[in-house]
């Protein structure tokens, strides 16, 4: 019996150890799914406010509560410094996207003016193609700096992977503001099959459901406690038996 008790304790320490796993990961997700919930609440609540002047929401560091507002900017893009963002994805397509600053008359504000898809196999462009001339007037969304890697945002020969004011501010003979405008429209209209970039996806993802695979991971290892348990109770109990029916017989055939 000593055996066994020392078997069950093992037991029931490995399946504790798993399930305060199991339960955190399930709350991992669960944290996540309310972080996705509050994402997806303040970008429908942004998307829905009326049109600002940029002026009055670039004035700060822009962060997550600040994206997916609609702003309006007047000014005149600076075609000598523009940047290739390569391998971005607008819903399934792929394809690269072109950053300029505008110069306006309360500062720079980069803006992505759009999405150009690629076609399967195609170089993507070393350069950018040329922004409207003169004066224009653009509607975008607010958007927020990328992060990531510093080889992903570190622009090199006006060419990367993320959209990074700060690191594209060191490339720039002047000062611009903290993220930058996602183009919606502009007015005179930009040739060159520009996309304007879709809103991030509003759903709930699968989160709860993964989290609910875990708790329910932590129920079955309980569960198997209990069952394991029990058959060797169970085991126990038959070779008891099995003993006394033996010595029983042998007693028989003394007598």
């Amino acid at each position: 019996m000593r055996r066994l008790w020392l078997r069950w304790a093992l037991l029931i320490i490995f399946v504790a150890v798993l399930g305060i796993v199991f339960v955190n990961l399930g709350e991992w997700q669960l944290d996540r799914l309310a972080q996705r919930r509050e994402r997806n609440a303040t970008t429908i609540a942004n998307e829905q406010k009326p049109i600002r002047p940029y002026e009055e929401i670039f004035t700060r560091t822009i962060t997550d509560a600040d994206q997916w507002q609609r702003v309006e900017a007047r000014g005149t893009f600076d075609p000598d410094h523009q940047f290739v963002v390569r391998y971005r994805n607008n819903g399934d397509a792929e394809g690269y996207e072109i950053v300029t600053p505008i110069h306006t008359a309360t500062g720079t504000v980069l803006v992505d003016r759009g999405f150009i898809p690629r076609v399967h196999g195609a170089q993507i462009p070393s350069t950018a193609p040329a922004p409207p001339a003169g004066e224009v007037t653009l509607v975008g969304h607010v958007r927020r700096s990328e992060k990531g890697r510093r080889a992903a945002t570190t622009p090199v020969n006006n060419q990367m992977r993320l959209i990074n004011s700060d690191a594209i501010a060191a490339t720039l003979p002047y000062p611009i503001s903290s993220g930058y405008i996602g183009l919606l429209t502009v007015q005179p209209e930009q040739p060159g099959g520009f996309q304007p970039i879709q809103l991030p996806e509003l759903s709930e993802g699968p989160h709860f459901w993964y989290a609910v695979q875990w708790f329910m991971f932590t129920a079955v290892g309980v569960a198997g406690i209990v069952v394991f348990i029990r058959g060797d109770l169970r085991a126990r109990r038959e070779e008891r038996e099995e003993t006394s029916q033996a010595q029983a017989q042998q007693d028989r055939v003394r007598i």
